[in-house]
């Protein structure tokens, strides 16, 4: 594996974790294809980037503090350079709804894409979820990135 293709893959998890941290919906949307499928912990099945927005990234990105990536991000490139599949785990902070906080992990598989070996990845397919019997709720109220 080309080591610049992994170095470009963690990095699209760092990017996704900044905008995750500062509620940043506006700004996560080109890092994803606007026909993306996703699996996550609101929605089973969606399809579109709108749909895993409204569906899943409004549910969880305003209710959460702290979420980052665990170092071992795991990488696979297709051999033309233009697929990878990544895989993380990540930390995050969820509270209770008498505000209490809770340690909230979980792990996610992201494939991604692009049109040729120097452009950026984009996210074809996510499925995020949380480990076993972690709160699928959290009650925290940030505001959005304006």
């Amino acid at each position: 594996m080309d080591s610049s293709d992994a170095a470009a893959v963690r990095a699209w998890f760092h990017q996704l974790a900044d905008h995750v941290q500062a509620v940043d919906f506006k700004g996560a949307r080109p890092i994803f294809a606007e026909d993306m499928v996703a699996f996550g912990t609101f929605t089973d099945f969606m399809t579109g980037r709108d749909n895993a927005e409204a569906n899943q990234w409004r549910n969880v990105w305003h209710h959460i503090d702290g979420f980052r990536w665990r170092p071992d991000i795991r990488v696979m490139v297709s051999p033309d350079r233009l697929q990878a599949v990544g895989m993380g785990v990540f930390d995050s902070t969820g509270y209770l709804q008498d505000g209490t906080p809770y340690d909230r992990p979980g792990r996610a598989t992201v494939v991604l894409a692009r049109d040729t070996t120097d452009a950026a990845f984009v996210a074809t397919h996510t499925h995020m979820s949380l480990f076993r019997d972690v709160p699928t709720r959290s009650f925290k109220n940030k505001p959005e990135k304006a």
